[in-house]
């Protein structure tokens, strides 16, 4: 079993582990578990955590107190607080990030996220939270500022400012999608822009559970059972499909990471593991001759 390589994301000076901790699924049990698996996380190597913002944040700042927080790179958002969601207001934008500062006991954040804005004019048009948060940078406040959304249309309009150093693109390049390679991916190479890779596991279709057909059908235009299909072959051949799943979004040609969404340290441990352990040249052979994806395809 092999660790977590080191990663470059992009333009920005962070050097992260090529797994990242994504904080959708971790303020959901009770809050040692929160903090139980964002120890387990960072004994296992990984350094770059994501927070939620208005969803229990305080938990993640017990969690990195006595000295952790110098270790690991640290990751909120705007626009997630569920008392001002989808608010991309210079004012809110500023209460959001002065709430997480306070919420994770830290004075500074190294990257913080516009997330799943409705139109990408409201958070990067001049006065909103793209504005606000140079500012904050200005201040050093924080370091970085990226975009969280999946539309790539959002993607290239936020890195044509000049002003977005990371992209976090989810569910479009995994086993069952790849399209953001032909469009997010290239323009990001381009203008050296640090990418998140999230959802490797198709939210939930990619875990060793069996997908259901149906769901599966209405998927996709031709009514494939693609996931399902998947996980069939995986399941007769005893290969795990998180293993695959994981390592193909960590073997994208990418200046960037993956981020994976586990609820307690068990999950953190399968997620460590799928991206860790070693998968033969033969498996990933068969499995593109089956369906015409390797790692690495573009």
């Amino acid at each position: 079993m092999a660790g977590l390589e080191t990663r470059r994301m992009g333009r920005t000076e962070m050097r992260p582990k090529s797994l990242a901790l994504g904080a959708a699924w971790l303020h959901s049990g009770l809050e040692q578990d929160t903090i139980d698996a964002i120890h387990r996380a960072i004994e296992l190597g990984i350094n770059y955590i994501d927070t939620y913002p208005g969803h229990k944040e305080e938990r993640w700042g017990k969690a990195l107190s006595g000295g952790l927080r110098e270790t690991i790179y640290l990751q909120a958002k705007v626009g997630t607080h569920p008392e001002r969601s989808k608010d991309f207001s210079a004012e809110t934008t500023r209460w959001s990030v002065e709430g997480s500062l306070k919420a994770l006991q830290t004075d500074y954040l190294d990257a913080v996220l516009i997330h799943d804005p409705i139109q990408i004019e409201d958070a990067i048009s001049k006065g909103r939270a793209l504005d606000e948060l140079l500012k904050m940078k200005e201040e050093g406040l924080i370091k970085y500022i990226g975009l969280g959304v999946r539309s790539h249309v959002f993607h290239q309009q936020a890195i044509e400012t000049g002003y977005i150093d990371i992209v976090l693109t989810f569910l479009d390049y995994t086993l069952l999608n790849q399209s953001v390679a032909k469009t997010t991916l290239p323009l990001a190479r381009q203008e050296d822009i640090g990418i998140i890779l999230a959802s490797p596991l198709g939210m939930g279709l990619l875990t060793g559970i069996e997908p259901d057909i149906e769901t599966d059908r209405r998927r996709h235009p031709e009514g494939k059972t693609v996931a399902y299909d998947m996980w069939k072959w995986c399941m007769d051949r005893d290969v795990d499909i998180r293993s695959l799943a994981m390592q193909f979004c960590l073997a994208a040609p990418v200046d960037g990471i993956v981020m994976f969404g586990p609820s307690n340290v068990s999950q953190v441990e399968e997620g460590y593991a799928a991206a860790t352990t070693e998968v033969q040249s033969d498996v990933w052979h068969n499995f593109e001759t089956e369906f015409g994806i390797t790692p690495s395809k573009i």
